[in-house]
């Protein structure tokens, strides 16, 4: 029995021993048991995404070449010349800003940009890239050269409209400045320090920025998209490719970008655009105030029970407001139906006002609320830096 115990035992170890070699040298001669295979993540296989999808996919949140493809053949280069003939003029700090010192009898130049809003050869651009120049000149990306002459320019929104002749041109597209939202993708178009056509991208940084000493009129749109001198009068526009305003200002220490720009909304050039276009000039209602933000200062010190609105300071004789019976102390509340709360609110709502139409101005006025016809004027023509002439009232 022990015999025949001792051959099992060495014919069992023979076998696994046997087995095991076959399963290592040869493991497809073992047969598999297991009922059903458990998938690993070796075992997941990716999915075949054909090439096109994936790269239309990826340019919808992270590209925008179809948007500059669109919009940069409408974006123009302005180059201005002029030859320097007086000494006043060349003692002017805004002239010495834009183009530097210049000798006596030494001509002047500037590079700026424009965007072509019409086929009829239409180009905003600002007033100061344009402002005092003898010899316009639009370049556009395909290689045309084109004089250009002045339609109109506002210096109180810092716009202006040229035109040039030239067949086939490509028109931008207008968007609409008013859906903008901050964190919205946006791309600058123009001709930084004369380098040639720049798309810079970046987003709306904020809405609304006003107060800024710019222009007299101020809504920017505030973008972190660089823009540098050169850039003026070119295009901010949307990842759709279209127009959401133009490109003004930079805030800089250094005279480069240090990423805080501003562009005038596009719903505010295009009213401009069309009223330079028409009449050759911008025609906007005035009443005549001196006007000072609310504080609430100064709402405990006259004791005024409302806390935000426009104190008038001063009211010209015999002007608009005074014949219509607002009196220094009074605060503005509402202009028409917009309600105003700075200055720069209460300025914009009297320019939308029609020149020769009866308006109601809503005034707090001690413990009470007065509503009062004023009958708004034409607001006195600017000077070449945005001042009204003779005037720097309301």
């Amino acid at each position: 029995m022990r015999r025949l115990w001792l051959i099992f035992s060495q014919a069992v170890t023979v076998s696994v021993g046997v087995v095991f070699v076959v399963s290592t040298l040869k493991p497809q001669w073992v047969p598999r048991w297991s009922s059903a295979p458990v998938p690993l993540a070796a075992d997941v296989r990716p999915v075949t995404v054909p090439l096109a999808a994936s790269r239309g996919a990826a340019a919808s949140p992270v590209g925008y070449s179809e948007a500059a493809r669109r919009a940069a053949p409408s974006v123009v280069s302005i180059i201005t010349s002029k030859s320097v003939s007086s000494r006043q003029q060349r003692n002017d700090p805004w002239f010495r800003y834009f183009f530097g010192d210049q000798g006596q009898g030494s001509p002047s130049s500037g590079v700026g940009s424009g965007v072509i809003v019409s086929p009829e050869g239409y180009v905003l651009t600002n007033n100061h890239v344009i402002d005092r120049m003898d010899d316009i000149e639009v370049m556009l990306t395909d290689g045309r050269k084109a004089k250009a002459r002045v339609i109109g320019s506002d210096p109180e929104s810092d716009l202006a409209v040229l035109k040039v002749d030239l067949e086939r041109l490509p028109s931008i597209d207008f968007g609409d400045s008013g859906s903008l939202e901050v964190g919205d993708a946006v791309l600058a178009i123009g001709n930084p320090f004369g380098v040639g056509q720049t798309v810079t991208s970046g987003i709306v940084s904020a809405l609304g920025r006003n107060q800024l000493g710019i222009n007299t009129f101020e809504n920017f749109i505030q973008t972190d998209a660089a823009i540098n001198p050169g850039n003026s009068g070119g295009a901010l526009v949307d990842a759709e490719g279209r127009l959401m305003g133009i490109n003004t200002a930079i805030y800089s220490r250094s005279g480069g970008n240090m990423g805080i720009g501003f562009a005038i909304p596009v719903s505010t050039a295009r009213q401009v655009m069309e009223s330079l276009i028409k009449s050759g000039q911008v025609v906007r209602g005035w009443i005549g105030v001196e006007p000072r933000d609310l504080t609430p200062e100064m709402a405990e010190t006259f004791n005024i029970p409302v806390k935000e609105g426009v104190l008038i300071t001063g009211v010209l004789h015999n002007g608009p407001a005074a014949q219509g019976g607002i009196k220094p102390g009074d605060v503005v509340l509402k202009v028409g139906q917009a309600t105003v709360m700075n200055t720069a609110q209460l300025l914009n709502a009297v320019a939308a006002l029609t020149p020769g139409q009866v308006s109601v101005i809503l005034v707090q006025r001690g413990k009470e609320q007065v509503a009062i016809q004023v009958t708004p004027a034409q607001r006195p023509r600017a000077s070449a830096h945005g001042l009204p002439q003779g005037e720097d009232e309301e």
